[in-house]
């Protein structure tokens, strides 16, 4: 078996209204499809990435909180790559999301830094 590259990241949003609006109008990750699935009551909005990869936005009515910010066992962040992270700071700042300072990678040498999506599900971006 060989592993060739993330095909898709699966979220479960509480409000799907919302979700939506940051992932499509703030993130700008433009819609593959979107379903609502009457049998579930649930959407499924597939959203695109540059390099071929994809973010699966649910919706399931009552699904729980996450346990902790972010060191919950699991799945600990997702980190989006960006070529000028100073600049992508200053524009989610700008559109109200809340940005934590930019640090450095102490082994990498690459910088950093951590906002949240409406759920409080930890984004990272990391300048490449």
């Amino acid at each position: 078996m060989e592993l060739l590259a993330i095909h898709h990241i699966a979220i479960i949003c509480s409000d799907y209204q919302r979700a939506k609006h940051f992932y499509t109008q703030i993130l700008k990750l433009p819609i593959i499809h979107e379903q609502y699935r009457a049998e579930r009551n649930s959407y499924k909005l597939d959203l695109a990435l540059p390099n071929g990869s994809q973010i699966e936005l649910f919706s399931f009515s009552g699904a729980p909180k996450r346990p902790s910010y972010p060191e919950a066992q699991g799945l600990r962040h997702l980190a989006f790559a960006v070529k000028d992270i100073s600049q992508a700071k200053t524009y989610l700042e700008k559109n109200n999301v809340t940005v934590e300072q930019i640090r450095v990678d102490e082994i990498t040498g690459k910088r950093f830094t951590f906002f949240a999506d409406p759920d409080d599900l930890p984004l990272e971006l990391y300048e490449v």
